[in-house]
C-alpha cells in the first residue's frame, strides 16, 4: 500500500434488482433497501434506473414518454464486507420482498488523503 492508498481489503458487491414502482410497506424497494443499510450502518449505497431492459419474464421496459412513471428497472449496489453483506441480505430475506440479487466478490481500496469536508 503506498502513501495515498488508505485502505485495500477484500469484500462483496451486492445488487439489488427491483422495478422502479415496486413497493414495500408503503415504501419504493429501492428505497427501503437504501434505509434499511443505511439503518445498519453501512458506508453507503446507490440506485441506478435503467433506460432499458427486460427480466425473467422477457418483458421489454424502455423509457419513454409515457413511461417516465412508469415500471424500470432500478439496480441497488453496495459494496460491503463479506458480514455487512450477509446482514443485509438476512434482512432483505426475513421482510420476504421479491427481488434478484448478485453478489460478487470485490477488491476494496481507497485512494487519496482521507478529508474531512
Amino acid at each position: 500500500m503506498n502513501a495515498t492508498e488508505t485502505m485495500h481489503l477484500q469484500g462483496v458487491n451486492l445488487r439489488f434488482y427491483v422495478h422502479s414502482n415496486a413497493k414495500h410497506k408503503g415504501r419504493l424497494l429501492y428505497e427501503w433497501i437504501l434505509e434499511q443499510a443505511r439503518d445498519q450502518g453501512l458506508a453507503g449505497g446507490s440506485a441506478f434506473r435503467a433506460i432499458a431492459g427486460f427480466g425473467r419474464h422477457g418483458v421489454l421496459h424502455e423509457e419513454a414518454f409515457f413511461e417516465l412513471a412508469g415500471d424500470m428497472p432500478v439496480r441497488v449496489e453496495f459494496v460491503l464486507r463479506d458480514s455487512e453483506a450477509e446482514q443485509l441480505l438476512n434482512t432483505v430475506r426475513e421482510a420476504e420482498v421479491e427481488l434478484v440479487y448478485t453478489s460478487s466478490p470485490v477488491e476494496i481500496g481507497v485512494l487519496g488523503q482521507h478529508k474531512n469536508n
